[in-house]
């Protein structure tokens, strides 16, 4: 079966990445239907997750404060308190790898399920369509994980933003210009990676349909029960040179766009991490002059 599709590069393809948003809602509708209570235990748990390491931190402050105004009852009274939220923390972690592991499970049997009941009522002809065929594979094959990935990673990013915002109002408390400074110099970095998460999920999706050939090159070669023809027909160099081309340009493409990934990622990191330290340099020196007290600057550098 010829393929005719063309290679991707490595730009933006909102029409890709509108897609996905569009398709969000109706991975949220499979998960709430295939387990409702899991649904909601892992919706409360990332809530609940996203304001400790805020709530950790303001304590962090508290501590310092009265370790420097020698006060031992307090100190050690918010030292159990920080305790006990960390605690809690590392519950609510193994509690939502618990919920997730089991909506997973339940979710990828459900929607497995759901693509084989169309898969029998096809005809012939839809599985010799080679552009069907791969997107049947590729809802075979992730029929387990790309759903809850979607709803899990969606999750994960208001999770991330109810805490940046926690952190955001705290650091508000000492400057608005540095909040203003961290967030524009991490928004660029951020940009990259979403940029190469969907050009490498691209890649990927685009050979599919080689790499069927190499499992089946690799199923071909290894396998007893066509090591006879295999030898006799002579065919072991054709097939093992043909395997080692596809694996060949494979590497060259995950290296091309791994380079390139870490290339990105270092400089735009360096500029978050040195906008990161003109702003604890300033408060650091306010904290010198006695103007913010150490426990507030030990809160800010936290967040």
């Amino acid at each position: 079966m010829a393929r005719t599709t063309t290679k991707p590069s490595f730009r933006w393809d909102l029409k890709s990445l509108k897609t996905s948003f569009v398709h969000l809602p109706q991975s949220f509708r499979l998960a709430w239907r295939s387990s409702p209570i899991l649904s909601v235990v892992i919706g409360i748990l990332t809530i609940i997750s996203a304001v400790l390491p805020v709530t950790i931190a303001y304590i962090g402050k508290l501590i310092i404060d009265n370790i420097v105004a020698q006060s031992h009852d307090s100190t050690l009274l918010w030292v159990g308190a920080e305790f006990g939220v960390i605690a809690i923390q590392a519950g609510i972690q193994r509690a939502l790898f618990l919920t997730r592991s089991l909506l997973g499970a339940r979710l990828g049997a459900d929607v497995n399920i759901k693509i084989l009941e169309k898969a029998v009522t096809l005809e012939l002809s839809h599985f010799e369509d080679a552009e069907f065929y791969d997107k049947l594979t590729r809802a075979r094959r992730e029929a387990s994980s790309r759903p809850l990935a979607m709803v899990t990673d969606s999750l994960q990013l208001i999770q991330n933003v109810l805490t940046l915002s926690s952190y955001v109002a705290l650091l508000f408390a000492f400057s608005g210009w540095a909040v203003l400074g961290l967030v524009l110099a991490a928004l660029p970095a951020t940009a990259v990676e979403m940029k190469f998460s969907h050009a490498a999920f691209r890649l990927r999706n685009w050979r599919s349909a080689d790499t069927r050939k190499l499992n089946y090159l690799e199923y071909v070669l290894a396998n007893d029960e066509h090591v006879k023809e295999v030898k006799v027909l002579g065919l072991g160099p054709l097939l093992l040179n043909r395997y080692k081309t596809l694996t060949e340009r494979f590497y060259g493409e995950d290296k091309e766009l791994a380079v390139k990934r870490s290339y990105w990622a270092y400089g735009l990191s360096l500029l978050a991490t040195l906008t990161f330290y003109a702003c604890y340099a300033i408060m650091a020196l306010q904290a010198a002059r006695g103007v913010l007290s150490l426990g507030n600057l030990t809160l800010y550098v936290m967040a």
